[in-house]
């Protein structure tokens, strides 16, 4: 409400210019609501904030077009219209793959991403409510000689040196499962980045919990160092 000497500059204003008494100009002008917010205004102040998929899926969307053709926000709509909410991790990914020819590795970062975004589990967790550790490292080798460093057991003990490593499953060069010895799997995903140079991306899964994958994460990374200094070597 105007103060008020205001008030009486807005009456005396109105009885100028209307000619009407000093008692119905302060009438008109009390009945005069206040001006409302513009309609954006009102829309930014109701509207919830934006969502940043990259921040909780863990990947940028620049990686994820790049190698998929969508941005996170493409794929969760698309994954929402087509129910994934409410499906099992294996059903998301294996649509994905088949639908839209997504290769296998990247068809799991997919689902793992939309899981994240929609809530269905946390990072470095899993839907069954258990821990993944996962490290990713590039390196100055080809996707067939960074693949032979996991698949060949004398190239692997010489980094790894872990015993009772076995080879599950193998699709050279873009993937392997690796069981240890504590009855543990690590799934490995390989890429090159032309012809000199790939990336490995590995998830140790079925872990208790946070702790634990935390501390697995941090060998992995120590080991990948070592695995740089063997592979640098046999360049030389």
């Amino acid at each position: 409400m105007p103060r008020q000497k205001d008030l009486k500059r807005l009456v005396r204003a109105r009885m100028k210019k209307t000619g009407e008494a000093y008692t119905a100009a302060r009438s008109q002008i009390l009945k005069k609501p206040r001006s409302k917010p513009s309609t954006r205004l009102a829309a930014a102040l109701s509207s919830p904030p934006r969502k940043d998929y990259a921040v909780l899926a863990g990947m940028s969307d620049a990686s994820i077009k790049a190698k998929t053709g969508c941005s996170w926000e493409r794929w969760v709509k698309t994954l929402d219209r087509w129910g994934a909410e409410k499906k099992s991790h294996r059903e998301i990914a294996s649509m994905v793959a088949k639908t839209w020819k997504i290769d296998g590795w990247w068809a799991q970062a997919v689902t793992v991403g939309y899981e994240r975004i929609k809530g269905l589990r946390a990072r470095g967790q899993r839907r069954d409510g258990s821990y993944e550790a996962t490290k990713s490292r590039t390196f100055d080798v080809p996707v067939t000689t960074l693949f032979d460093a996991f698949a060949d057991k004398r190239v692997r003990d010489r980094w790894l040196g872990e015993n009772n490593v076995k080879v599950r499953t193998a699709t050279a060069p873009k993937s392997i499962r690796l069981g240890l010895a504590d009855g543990s799997i690590v799934a490995v995903g390989f890429l090159p980045k032309g012809k000199t140079k790939s990336s490995v991306a590995l998830s140790q899964m079925k872990l208790p919990d946070k702790e634990t994958a935390s501390r697995l994460k941090q060998y992995w990374s120590e080991q990948l160092d070592v695995l740089g200094e063997v592979l640098a070597g046999s360049a030389s």
